[in-house]
């Protein structure tokens, strides 16, 4: 989810690779921590699009980006709305303006079409779970309360889907369980469902697709380790719910029942490339057991993130979460 993944191979320099240095008493140093400005004029990084960057949160450094649909400039009808976390596993100093970020959004603004809003939130360690769902249910309240006139002109608020790949499709499950609780406190927001990229999960026991790709070269076993490591509240292990929310769900009866009353739908998107698919199979299942809707979209082939770097798996993601949305 960096410029570096494909310079840096994670199975030999891991906090390399997460762009951070592991000093001897145990704290992190980031020597290329990006700098932000707040706020940045309207730009364009796709033709496809224009943009508009907004801040979040001053105190806590968030912000983040709308993506416009050119198209819709000219019509009167307003478009689904799509919040999307990224990814980073929580450690890695991703933002909203990180390149790869940018392709991806305008991409799906324009397939979908919808109105992205591509949400920053702050790094572990600095700031462990559940800092990074708070930063994102802080940014359904901005929404919610916001004067801005693009969003209120071309957003349809009745309309919303948290989307997430990686460490943000774990945000947009565990924000989605927030929101399933206070659904009332987010109106004229009223969110539909939740869209799961390669959902960045985990558990003390591996899994069979851990075991078999742990030296894969864009997310090792060792570094996924890390990121859980340096993401989870201290003192926790792999089995905590932020990490493994099928242990969770099966623990907890009712844990879902607030989903389920509030018709929250739930699109999983994966590969057998992607050392977690086991995992997003198993939390299908449970979550079908339990009568969440649910679908999903597994791929042969790939890798994790591969929409990133495949621009035709891109397009393909985009029609399923077209039809997801319209549906």
């Amino acid at each position: 989810m960096s410029d570096q993944i494909v310079l840096i191979d994670p199975n030999v320099d891991p906090y390399g690779y997460l762009g951070i240095i592991r000093n001897a008493d145990g704290s992190i140093t980031r020597p290329d921590l990006p700098t932000r400005s707040f706020p940045t004029p309207t730009a364009d990084h796709d033709s496809s699009v224009f943009t508009k960057d907004i801040v979040i949160n001053t105190a806590k450094d968030t912000w983040a980006r709308i993506f416009i649909p050119r198209e819709v400039v000219n019509s009167e009808d307003k478009l689904p709305l799509v919040v999307y976390f990224h990814g980073g596993g929580f450690v890695m100093a991703v933002t909203v303006d990180t390149l790869i970020l940018q392709k991806f959004c305008a991409t799906l603004g324009a397939e979908i079409p919808a109105i992205i809003v591509s949400v920053d939130y702050r790094y572990a360690p600095e700031n462990r779970l559940p800092a990074a769902y708070d930063d994102c249910m802080e940014s359904l309240h901005w929404i919610k309360n916001t004067t801005d006139d693009l969003l209120k002109k071309y957003a349809d608020f009745s309309k919303c889907f948290l989307l997430g790949t990686s460490a943000g499709g774990n945000i947009a499950y565990h924000v989605g369980l927030c929101v399933a609780g206070v659904s009332e406190q987010l109106k004229p927001l009223e969110i539909k469902g939740l869209i799961l990229h390669h959902g960045f999960f985990g558990g003390n026991e591996r899994t069979k697709s851990e075991l078999r790709l742990a030296h894969d070269k864009i997310l090792s076993l060792n570094v996924s380790d890390i990121m859980w490591e340096l993401g989870l509240p201290i003192g926790s292990d792999r089995d905590h719910p932020y990490c493994n929310p099928v242990m969770e769900i099966r623990s907890n009866e009712n844990l879902l029942d607030r989903v389920k009353i509030q018709g929250l739908k739930i699109l999983m998107i994966d590969c057998d490339g992607d050392p977690l698919i086991d995992r997003q199979i198993e939390l299908l299942k449970v979550l079908k057991e339990k009568g969440v809707q649910v679908v999903d979209s597994f791929s042969e082939g790939g890798l994790h993130g591969c929409e990133f770097f495949d621009d035709m798996k891109l397009k393909d993601m985009a029609l399923v979460v077209k039809e997801f949305v319209r549906a």
